[in-house]
């Protein structure tokens, strides 16, 4: 078993430690604000101070935080990663960060004589539990072999993409898709509603239907009255910040993105009507508004 070091005990840290846990390997955690780990001590992982500590002495380190400032923060910074990571240990983000951001902290560790890979997770807490979530690799082949089989204790799941950037590169376009995806399904909904079809019917048609996907099996029903969670899987300004990484790579690449652009207007629209802390499938409430319905 393998000694790792997690950075970020978030709503994502507080599913998989559990997973890493659960497989056996000695788990040492820190988190950016106090307060997240009570849960996770009790279930067998050791509290440090710093991700330094957290990395000194471990097989690997992972950290999933919230933008490409923290991920600098608890990477480069003062007590960081690279401070305590040995020669041996390999560093991999799981964060949703520009290709850029994640190939410049990349050459910060290979610098120091360090490895880092860029692995972001596609899924959510639910798939993450359901152990239905995976991961995508960029970076270092042989670094890549040697954490795979702690990667395969998160999710079934595994792909190396190539070097550095092309995980975190690919997760933009999974997640591109999943935005339309779901944006989609809430127009789709809305039309079906205005024709004079009951919300339950076309909902229940459409997650019995070839356009069925598994984003829609377990986000769809959040549309029914009185499914919205309290605590959304994803609100619209955190997937809007995601989107925001899609249109700027469309613009640095020169590739045009006009269903991109379209699900990111909705989710301006989410935010002008003030529905934007509820999970971002909300956006289907956004178009009952625009379509008279509300």
């Amino acid at each position: 078993m393998a000694r790792v070091g997690f950075i970020g005990l978030g709503d994502m840290g507080q599913v998989i430690v559990p997973r890493l846990l659960a497989a056996g390997h000695d788990v040492s955690g820190w988190n950016r604000s106090a307060g997240k780990d009570a849960a996770l001590v009790d279930a067998g992982m050791t509290s440090v101070a710093s991700p330094a500590e957290a990395s000194e002495g471990a097989d690997v380190v992972f950290s999933i935080v919230t933008d490409a400032a923290a991920v600098r923060a608890v990477a480069l910074g003062p007590d960081s990663i690279l401070a305590g990571l040995p020669e041996s240990g390999v560093y991999v983000d799981m964060s949703t960060i520009s290709p850029i951001a994640s190939r410049e902290v990349n050459e910060a560790f290979a610098s120091a004589g360090r490895t880092m890979l860029d692995g972001p997770l596609s899924g959510s807490p639910v798939t993450v539990r359901n152990g239905q979530a995976s991961v995508m690799i960029g970076g270092d082949r042989e670094a890549y072999e040697r954490v795979r089989p702690v990667l395969l204790d998160i999710g079934p799941k595994v792909s190396y993409l190539g070097p550095a950037g092309m995980a975190v590169q690919t997760k933009l376009s999974v997640n591109l898709l999943l935005m339309v995806e779901v944006i989609a399904f809430g127009e789709a909904v809305a039309l079906a509603e205005k024709g004079g079809v009951e919300r339950e019917a076309v909902v229940d048609a459409i997650l019995n239907s070839v356009a069925a996907s598994p984003v829609l099996g377990y986000r769809g029903p959040f549309v029914l009255e009185g499914n919205m969670p309290e605590k959304p899987l994803a609100d619209v300004t955190l997937q809007q910040k995601d989107m925001t990484l899609v249109l700027e790579q469309g613009r640095l690449l020169g590739v045009p993105l006009p269903l991109a652009s379209s699900a990111n207007e909705m989710m301006n629209a989410c935010r002008g009507m003030g529905i934007d802390r509820n999970d971002f499938v909300v956006a289907h409430r956004a178009y009952r508004k625009m379509g008279g319905m509300d």
